[in-house]
């Protein structure tokens, strides 16, 4: 013997009367592709971003909506592929390498594409803990050197202008939706 309990023959005609909508009855709605084009455009969106992450590769930077720049840990790939499963947006990520932090100016590759940059930043002790989970005790976790990178990339993103968020205290959603209300960008 099995009891059968159906607790939405209760609810959903006070819904349907409520909302003024007759409720269709299928299954699985919320997981099913309604609107294709969004769907494929998240998909393209993904694998952008994944073949655009960590600035391995810069040739398709033009096709980018956003390119995240900012010192190595700081959240530039989940925040980018955030982007693209959530909104579809194409979103690349560069990190400011050492060489280019010395330097002390915006590496050359990136100038075409400065109107797409986007910077984030970390407070020094937030960024050497993260460094500190994942390479204890090594320079590149070191505070002193935390200090240094996060100095000079904000230097260059306040050098050439490019708009850029303190992520310390940031959920990936909250980083996500500042960018696109700062950059203007829509889904």
């Amino acid at each position: 013997y099995v009891c059968h309990i159906d607790f939405f023959e209760s609810f959903i005609p006070k819904l349907e009367n409520e909302l003024g909508y007759k409720a269709s009855l299928t299954v699985g709605m919320s997981h099913g592709i309604n609107n294709e084009e969004k769907y494929y455009k998240r998909i393209d969106a993904i694998d952008f971003s994944l073949s655009n992450d960590d600035g391995v590769t810069v040739k398709n930077y033009e096709l980018a909506d956003v390119i995240l720049v900012g010192v190595s840990r700081v959240g530039k790939t989940p925040t980018c592929l955030y982007l693209a499963v959530n909104y579809g947006i194409k979103a690349a990520n560069y990190p400011f390498a050492e060489l280019d932090l010395k330097q002390d100016k915006l590496p050359k590759l990136l100038v075409p594409f400065h109107s797409k940059l986007f910077g984030l930043t970390i407070e020094v002790e937030r960024l050497h803990h993260i460094r500190s989970n994942r390479l204890p005790n090594s320079k590149y976790a070191e505070l002193n050197t935390c200090k240094t990178e996060i100095a000079a990339a904000e230097h260059i993103m306040h050098q050439y202008d490019i708009p850029y968020l303190n992520v310390s205290k940031k959920s990936i959603e909250e980083i996500s939706v500042a960018i696109m209300q700062r950059i203007k960008l829509s889904h």
